[in-house]
């Protein structure tokens, strides 16, 4: 079955002049910050239609939508599908130019294609936009079944209901099992979970920079990065879609805090030192000048503010607050054991936020798992800079049956 085909399967939709589920795409003032909305070019988008989804803490979100893309061919087995999850401000695009319905090229360029670590020539690849996201699938900025914006009433949403919806979307392509769940920070919390709850359908998960469970530091972390959405004056309440503002200021800030802890301190001191910004003097009388340091992190917090949903970061990083393979299992550990896949848990060495002790208790307490190791002056942020080592983990990942060790690239 080739890829093509999916295209006219039953109950994918592609939308056109704006309208979905019988509403109009929202108005010019509805249409502020980075969100995708029905109207808007698709770019390589798919879209699926899976119906009401019932979620981990009760009660339920209808006519969910999910955003996909796809690369290379489904074979005839169903059994060559790599699905790789991103992270908290990503998408579905994860390769490919910007364009028309992508602000920005694909987020992990060079993984993907024939001859590349994840070969097309033999692989079926997907990637979704997730559950709460704001490029197409179903999440705050969408038009609920009142034809109005979700905004505060979209409910909370966890990791496993992410991944209950990732595999409502496979079965609706014709996929039951995956040769490959690949992903990083957020998207490495699924690539566990999907293990976890699925394990008959999982062979390989690939986790880079993440963890079995999120941690008091990583949710500390994220309390700022929340508040300062909340406390902005253009948040509403989270119902600022057609106020003709949105809270780009507490985005922004939240976005600064949070890219901090992605890079690494000696990092940002050999890039920018005590150095101003071109032009700025720190120090002048009146309105004083930036730190480049300082212009780094505002360039950072807009670039963010044109292409993300302020309601969806806050509903994705309370997702990853929520993240604990354990819950209800019988901890971390008794969770763990009932992983059948083959498993490689690679860190980044200088990764402050997921240290690298997190992927050593992950890959201790499962029953098959190969320890990865990405070396980067990057810090977490290295899963996605490091584009040679990444691959060489992948590649060797899905050459894998079976088998325990370490590698560490170089």
């Amino acid at each position: 079955m080739t890829d093509s085909h999916h295209t006219a399967t039953r109950r994918t939709r592609r939308w056109h002049g704006g309208v979905r589920n019988g509403f109009a795409a929202p108005p010019a003032h509805a249409r502020l910050g980075g969100a995708w909305l029905p109207g808007d070019p698709m770019g390589s988008r798919r879209f699926a239609e899976i119906g009401e989804v019932g979620l981990e803490r009760g009660g339920t979100i209808g006519d969910v939508t999910v955003a996909y893309e796809t690369w290379g061919t489904l074979n005839a087995s169903c059994d060559n599908v790599v699905l790789i999850e991103h992270a908290l401000t990503g998408d579905s695009h994860v390769d490919g130019p910007a364009g028309d319905g992508h602000p920005s090229p694909g987020w992990w360029p060079g993984l993907i294609g024939p001859g590349r670590p994840i070969d097309t020539d033999s692989c079926f690849v997907v990637a979704a936009n997730v559950l709460g996201g704001c490029q197409g699938t179903t999440g705050p900025s969408s038009i609920a079944p009142d034809g109005r914006e979700w905004g505060s009433r979209f409910p909370y949403v966890t990791i496993r209901d992410q991944v209950d919806v990732e595999a409502r979307l496979l079965e609706h392509l014709g996929v039951r099992r995956l040769a490959a769940v690949v992903g990083g920070s957020m998207g490495g919390m699924r690539a566990i979970e999907w293990a976890v709850t699925h394990p008959e359908r999982v062979d390989r998960s690939i986790v880079l920079a993440s963890t079995a469970y999120a941690t008091a530091d990583q949710i500390a972390w994220c309390q700022p990065q929340l508040l300062a959405i909340q406390q902005d004056p253009d948040y509403a309440g989270g119902d600022y879609y057609r106020t003709g503002r949105s809270p780009e200021a507490g985005l922004g800030l939240a976005r600064r805090i949070a890219h901090i802890t992605y890079r690494t301190e000696s990092e940002l001191g050999e890039r920018f030192g005590r150095g101003p910004q071109l032009g700025e003097d720190p120090l002048r009388s009146g309105d004083r000048g930036r730190y480049a340091v300082e212009s780094y992190l505002d360039h950072h917090a807009g670039k963010l503010a044109r292409r993300f949903d302020a309601n969806s970061y806050l509903v994705l990083t309370e997702a990853m607050n929520s993240h604990d393979v354990g819950r209800d299992r019988g901890g971390v550990p008794a969770a763990l054991t009932r992983v059948k896949a083959v498993c490689t848990i690679a860190s980044v060495d200088t990764d402050r936020l997921y240290p690298p002790r997190l992927s050593d208790e992950l890959h201790g307490l499962l029953p098959t798992s190969v320890r990865a190791h990405i070396r980067s002056p990057y810090g977490h942020d290295g899963f996605l800079i490091e584009d040679d080592q990444v691959g060489e983990i992948i590649r060797a990942a899905l050459a894998a049956d079976a088998g325990v060790g370490e590698v560490t690239t170089s």
